[in-house]
């Protein structure tokens, strides 16, 4: 269906190019300056071809190094690709209707290179230790590792402000992300499932602020808080799992806090048409979500918009409580090991996270207003898709048992959770079998 979805081409891991059954290129076009990025599918031999591009059906011909295919969108349009093999790679020229004039035709280069072909032996464990991070969710931005689904990944994440592990500033504050990285076979309309397997506090400190977020604040309160927001160092008790303010003294002197690690950045690459988004945002694709239920052995569902999602993970939290009130939470590095699978063409308005107790839909907007209604959205589709439950039921569902939570006030935009227990669910067939729940 010609998404045009973002991907920069560099990102492309090299792969030989061989005479053996179908594979998978990824395409660049240039529309007047503007890279467009689409997935395509060639069988590696001569003579008549038969494949996808970016999800509608080609024909063409290859006779020696030439080919050339033609393209029907799903409204009718041709697309006519004309192009040459070179060392693994294929240039040309794409022939497209004008995209103001009908009838009329436009001339646009594009170049293409094969995506590397799934190694031998199934799912695999990839330790990945990374030496670069992202302050922005891009499609822009080469991946650093790619992976098919099933596969597991062991990496660590920096704090909020840019510091590793042994306390070394590595990369730009404000939430400096691992990744991204690609999942093949991931396209625009699928939904990346990433199931958090191990969450790992790797130092022995944090840091938060002594501070009360502006949206929390009454008049009356904000007037006595002009004296918060000085840093606070945390102890953390790796051994025992608790948290205490390091330098502690009077009625806290004695405070612990069992920790809860948790990602506050999980995120794909924004769509075609959007400029990639700072990692203090967030949107549809995840982003800064800053939600506590994003621990270990949780799934987060995440739409796809863009060949291979781009997942990037970070701002890790040894504890928040909801909303994140005192504008950071307990920022610190972590070590992290999760999976990735995918569900093919499926509809997701929002974020999804799944435990092993319950089904959690994420709204997120400007205002606390629309961040309910879209969670409440979000969790009607859920159970439309999954249960078959028409709008009547959901609401009688949802009224008599859903729970909201405040996730985050301390972005550019809020949160707000809708929470159903899966237990009260199991009494509901499912309609039709869905990804194996988080253990």
């Amino acid at each position: 269906m010609l998404r045009r979805a973002l991907l920069p081409l560099m990102l492309l891991l090299p792969a030989p190019f061989a005479l053996a059954g179908d594979a998978q290129w990824l395409v660049t076009t240039d529309l007047w300056g503007n890279p467009a990025y689409q997935l395509l599918t060639l069988p590696d031999s001569e003579g008549t071809l038969r494949g996808r591009f970016d999800g509608d059906p080609l024909q063409g011909r290859r006779q020696g190094d030439a080919v050339d295919f033609t393209v029907t969108g799903n409204d009718g349009a041709v697309y006519r690709f004309t192009g040459q093999l070179r060392d693994g790679q294929l240039h040309g020229q794409a022939d497209y209707p004008d995209t103001n004039t009908a009838g009329a035709r436009a001339e646009h280069a594009f170049s293409a290179r094969r995506l590397p072909d799934r190694p031998a032996g199934g799912a695999r464990l990839h330790a990945f230790t990374p030496t670069s991070w992202s302050n922005e969710f891009s499609a822009h931005r080469a991946p650093v590792l790619t992976l098919w689904p099933g596969d597991s990944v062991q990496t660590t994440t920096l704090d909020s402000g840019g510091v590793d592990a042994q306390g070394k500033t590595r990369a730009l504050f404000g939430n400096p992300q691992t990744g991204p990285f690609y999942v093949m076979d991931a396209e625009p309309g699928d939904v990346l499932a990433v199931h958090i397997s191990k969450l790992r506090l790797n130092r022995d400190y944090a840091d938060s602020l002594d501070s009360i977020v502006g949206r929390a604040l009454t008049p009356a309160l904000a007037a006595k808080a002009t004296a918060l927001g000085k840093p606070v160092r945390w102890q953390l008790d790796r051994e025992r799992g608790r948290a205490r303010p390091q330098q502690s003294s009077g009625r806290l002197k004695d405070f612990w806090v069992p920790v809860q690690p948790m990602l506050g950045g999980l995120a794909v690459a924004p769509g075609f048409g959007n400029p990639p988004m700072s990692t203090g945002d967030t949107g549809r694709y995840g982003g800064n979500m800053d939600f506590n239920e994003v621990r270990e052995g949780a799934t987060v569902y995440l739409p796809v918009y863009q060949p291979g999602a781009l997942l990037y993970l970070g701002d890790a939290h040894a504890l928040q409580g909801d909303g994140e009130t005192s504008q950071y939470a307990l920022e610190t590095s972590m070590d992290v090991e999760f999976r990735v699978e995918l569900v093919k063409a499926r509809p997701q308005s929002a974020p999804r996270v799944e435990s092993a107790t319950q089904l959690m839909v994420l709204g997120q907007a400007g205002s606390l207003d629309d961040a309910l209604r879209a969670a409440t959205a979000g969790m009607a589709q859920w159970l439309e898709q999954d249960y078959g439950l028409d709008l009547s039921e959901t609401a009688q569902v949802m009224g008599s048992s859903v729970k909201f939570v405040v996730a985050n006030l301390a972005g550019r935009s809020v949160g707000v959770a809708a929470k159903l227990d899966k237990a009260l669910l199991g009494q509901i067939p499912r309609r039709a079998a869905a990804p194996a729940p988080a253990p």
